[in-house]
């Protein structure tokens, strides 16, 4: 027990920095859990520890003095490794309080309900963006700008088969159609089920990098989808899509942030867009 008596009391500034420490490892592992980065992550460090471990105490000084200096590009490294996943997280922090419920935008969800069952019913491809907080403008300078009125005829023509624009995603800003033919960014996520098309995985990776809700219809099967914050859950019905495009369009950012706290599981926005008895997939 001597090698306890050598341990020196930090004092309050060290308990302090420790403090910080573990808050900011906690908050990380937190973020990265159930993503992507997360095995890699695990993989590096358990990497890193083991071979500065094992140069360690077999006496292999050189070796354990690289590895002590590649630490600083390890960093770098990370960065690279991890960039969807820290442009998600800068994107979070700098969103602004500037989502501003009106009439115009709840009524919204009628239309593009009407449109989506229509297309479900005659099982035509679709893929349907509702912007947020954080803005599209880049994604959707990849398609063609229409600011158009938002109406379920409309968003039927979109992705009638054979139609210039069918084959893109659809990005409604405020209360109008913003662009259509988008490109949307693909999932890098391996553990989503590989029987997924491209259409749900550009709905998902889409979510990742913004706090869009987007609706997929699938042209094979006619089921209807919905990403959010990069999760994906399919076969809704018309009702229970309207309700879902209801609360979303009509809820402020306080409101929601309200509510996302409120959950004391990990669902958390999860819960607010697909309801208390909806699973994840």
């Amino acid at each position: 027990m001597n090698w306890l008596n050598s341990i020196e009391n930090p004092g309050w500034t060290g308990g302090l920095e420790i403090l910080i420490l573990a808050t900011a490892f906690y908050f990380l592992l937190r973020f990265f859990r159930g993503t992507r980065g997360s095995a890699i992550l695990t993989g590096v460090v358990i990497l890193f520890v083991a071979l500065i471990g094992v140069t360690k105490f077999s006496n292999l000084p050189v070796l354990n003095f690289l590895l002590q200096k590649l630490m600083a590009f390890l960093a770098l490294a990370l960065v690279v490794i991890f960039q969807p996943e820290i442009r998600r997280a800068l994107a979070r922090i700098g969103r602004q309080d500037n989502f501003m419920v009106s009439k115009s935008r709840k009524a919204l969800a009628d239309p593009i309900t009407d449109a989506v069952q229509l297309m479900a019913a005659r099982k035509i491809g679709a893929l349907i963006a509702i912007e947020r907080e954080v803005e599209t403008k880049g994604i959707q300078d990849t398609g063609t700008p229409l600011h158009s009125e938002v109406t379920a005829e409309l968003l039927t023509a979109i992705f009638y088969p054979g139609t210039p624009l069918h084959d893109g995603g659809v990005i409604i800003s405020e209360d109008r159609i913003a662009a259509a033919g988008c490109v949307f960014p693909l999932t890098q996520n391996d553990e989503i089920a590989r029987n997924l098309g491209t259409r749900h995985r550009a709905a998902i990776g889409m979510t990742e990098e913004s706090d869009t809700i987007v609706i997929v219809v699938s042209e094979e099967t006619g089921v209807i989808s919905i990403a959010y914050n990069g999760r994906l859950k399919r076969g809704f019905d018309g009702a229970h899509l309207r309700r879902i495009l209801s609360r979303f369009l009509g809820r402020e950012t306080s409101g929601l942030r309200n509510m996302t706290r409120r959950q004391n599981s990990g669902r958390g926005q999860m819960a607010f867009i697909f309801g208390e008895d909806s699973g994840e997939r």
